[in-house]
């Protein structure tokens, strides 16, 4: 059946309890493998495979209904409702749009160079008083991620929490686009994947696409005193604008010149030491450790105070990370701080600076930052100065090439150092210099392992 988008769209429906069903199309699948009766199947095409192979086998499962590309070879089964699009990973999102659009639900959406999956996770904490939340689970932050978990969200839910994330310009404008968020966070404009898009400039710009299809009458929740964000953000977008910020305790007295040159709509006093923060005199206890946790929550509770929850409703918060993000184990009488899902100049000095803060020694395993460019031997440079700078009591490096050779030239003057080009390598090293009482640190990109290290060190201390 030759039948337009359009239609099928008109088409779609939903019976009272707000399920993605009826009697022509039903609950919507990428993965043939998933497909139950009823079930709308949408083949998306990668660059190692064609979804369109497996339409039989979504079939045979009791899909009734598909897209399919025009310029697709594949039989069609008989008994499948079709439709020719395009591109069917355009289709699949616009489905997730006339989803959302019937949703009367805030949509939330969080992008930033780094804490993005952290941020996600505050804020689901601080909204679960208004009821079930959908949110964004593991990486499911792309191009097929973001629809499948807007198709997720159902009319019983109280918010949908989307975690935007991008490679390259024009990426996070789709998913703007196929989600019309209500408030939209940015957490930062770092140096993640400047090896692609060459400047902080073009980060930047990239991160404030999430404005694209905005709610004209929503809000953007930044933190305050980054110049870059604030002109470009200014360009973008016309409309509300909250910026966070955090100032010391003991520091109070400067709050009034600190607000006004950062124009700050919401001020953290944060109590590291005790691990609190107060927000219009609310005390509240951090659910996350480190100065850039807090950063986090405070974005977080903009968040909330947005949708109308109150702050004592945001206190003692229990908020669960993902594997190798914000993980802090304890091997016997080692202290692991698991930070190994990812790396970045940022969040590698944000790691390190809550290190220190940990009574006993401090040593670090660095592993390569990946995507930096033409700076990547600068920022490998500038954060083995940051350890020496911290007098870290050792670091191990796990790199190789020119990333290695600089960090090498900086951290050799440290009283414990050495280099291995894969984690399991490390472990006698390890063995050799950890004691009791020690505080160690896993941080490198996903691609290094860093986590096959965990392991072996629940035991590698008597």
């Amino acid at each position: 059946m030759g039948i337009q988008l359009s239609e099928l769209i008109n088409l779609w429906g939903y019976p009272a309890e707000g399920k993605l069903s009826n009697n022509i199309l039903g609950p919507v699948f990428t993965d043939s493998r998933q497909v139950l009766p009823g079930g709308f199947f949408v083949p998306l095409r990668g660059q190692n495979f064609d979804g369109h192979q497996f339409l039989k086998e979504a079939c045979d499962r009791g899909a009734k209904a598909a897209v399919v590309s025009k310029d697709s070879t594949v039989q069609i089964p008989e008994n499948l409702i079709c439709w020719r699009v395009d591109d069917t990973l355009q289709a699949y999102q616009q489905l997730a749009l006339l989803h959302r659009q019937r949703l009367s639900i805030p949509v939330v959406a969080v992008t930033g160079s780094v804490g993005k999956t952290t941020t996600r996770e505050l804020i689901t904490a601080c909204l679960t008083t208004l009821g079930a939340i959908t949110s964004t689970s593991d990486n499911n932050n792309n191009d097929i991620g973001v629809p499948q978990t807007i198709l997720q969200a159902d009319f019983s839910d109280a918010a949908l929490i989307l975690e935007m994330a991008m490679r390259g310009l024009g990426e996070i404008r789709r998913l703007s686009c196929c989600s019309n968020p209500d408030i939209a966070v940015i957490t930062n404009i770092g140096n993640a994947h400047i090896g692609r898009l060459g400047s902080r400039k073009n980060i930047a710009i990239a991160k404030c696409e999430i404005t694209t299809c905005l709610n004209p009458s929503g809000t953007v929740i930044i933190p305050a005193g980054d110049p870059l964000l604030d002109s470009i953000l200014s360009e973008k977008w016309p409309g509300r604008i909250i910026r966070v910020g955090l100032m010391p305790l003991g520091e109070e007295h400067t709050s009034a010149s600190y607000i006004k040159k950062n124009a700050v709509d919401l001020l953290g006093v944060l109590d590291l030491n005790n691990n609190s923060l107060s927000v219009d005199k609310e005390a509240l206890t951090l659910p996350l450790e480190g100065m850039h946790n807090a950063v986090n929550f405070m974005l977080a509770i903009a968040v909330a105070l947005e949708l109308g929850i109150s702050l004592s409703n945001m206190n003692n918060l229990h908020v669960k990370t993902p594997c190798g993000r914000n993980s802090c184990f304890t091997y016997g009488n080692l202290t692991v701080l698991d930070e190994s899902y990812n790396s970045s100049p940022e969040s590698v000095k944000a790691s390190l600076d809550l290190l220190v803060t940990k009574p006993g020694r401090h040593f670090a395993v660095l592993g390569t930052m990946f995507e930096l460019g033409d700076e990547s031997i600068k920022f490998h440079s500038l954060i083995m100065q940051h350890a020496v700078d911290l007098s870290l009591d050792g670091v191990i490096v796990v790199s190789d090439g020119e990333e290695a050779e600089a960090m090498v030239a900086v951290g050799k003057q440290l009283p414990n150092f050495s280099i291995f080009s894969q984690p399991e390598e490390a472990l006698p090293y390890l063995q050799s210099i950890l004691k009791p009482g020690d505080n160690l640190l896993l941080k490198a990109s996903r691609k290094i392992g860093l986590e096959k290290l965990l392991p072996f060190l629940e035991n590698l201390i008597d």
